[in-house]
């Protein structure tokens, strides 16, 4: 019996490859769920965004376990093992590396979450609320230069750096044609609208993205051309929470003042 025994296969490495792939599969999926849950209001962004990092350890731990099991399996000839550990290391190889252009992203971009076309007077909102913290939440990194400067200075030399290209445009369509142009590439967007005034000049609206159902606010301010035919556009873009916005709202505002531009004939 105990001849028997010792040529029977230790359980442990089975249960090393189990482990690892509950692990390395259960990370992303409950990142997923909590990303769901925060975009359904359930818990708050805080709290779903903050169980990212957790979720990372959990998952990483599980890749690392799932490929000492493969090598012990693959050692071993336990081939119905395979499966597992196959599914462990290409879901949460995946989780990870997008989680690793996430993070690229964000280092390739500076720290804030406000992008207007006027960095001196940028567009209010009148019926959307702007953020209580909004030039609260803006870092001074590692730059020495920021630590002296105040909020509002720092906001706008990271923009300054950052988005040189971002500028009001000039399109030919007078005021209440290009609002009524603006209105209609928010609709076509999927964006909610929350006012639009052709007598004001003004379009405001929220677009709703990720999984985590982060929402960024957009206003539009449209005047007359002084100095020709035609109207002066400004935009802003705001995200409602976070500090960092991966570039989404410079990217917004670069878009679709290009296809406002098309759509007015510019």
């Amino acid at each position: 019996m105990n001849e028997a025994m010792a040529r029977k296969p230790a359980a442990w490495p089975r249960w090393l490859v189990y482990l690892g792939a509950l692990l390395a599969i259960g990370g992303p999926v409950l990142a997923v769920a909590m990303a769901l849950a925060t975009g359904a209001g359930m818990i708050g962004w805080e709290t779903g965004l903050g169980s990212l990092r957790s979720l990372l350890m959990v998952t990483v731990a599980g890749l690392v376990l799932t490929i000492v099991g493969l090598i012990i399996v693959l050692f071993g000839r336990r081939w119905p093992l395979l499966k597992w550990g196959l599914l462990a290391a290409v879901v949460s190889g995946a989780f990870l590396a997008y989680v690793g252009v996430w993070l690229g992203q964000m280092s390739a971009v500076p720290p804030i979450h406000d992008v207007s076309t006027d960095l001196t007077t940028p567009p209010e909102f009148a019926v959307l609320e702007l953020r209580a913290d909004n030039r609260e939440a803006v870092p001074p990194g590692i730059d020495p230069r920021m630590a002296a400067l105040d909020n509002a200075m720092r906001w706008r030399l990271y923009h300054t750096e950052a988005y040189g290209d971002i500028r009001p445009i000039i399109v030919p369509t007078s005021v209440p044609d290009t609002v009524a142009a603006a209105e209609q590439l928010v609709e076509d967007r999927g964006w909610t609208l929350a006012t639009s005034n052709a007598a004001a000049g003004r379009v405001e609206a929220t677009e709703t993205v990720s999984l985590y159902g982060f929402r960024d606010d957009v206003v539009l301010r449209i005047v007359p051309n002084a100095d020709g035919p035609g109207s002066i556009v400004d935009m802003r873009s705001v995200s409602r929470v976070g500090v960092s916005d991966l570039g989404v709202n410079a990217e917004r505002v670069r878009e679709f003042l290009a296809d406002l531009q098309a759509a007015t004939g510019q």
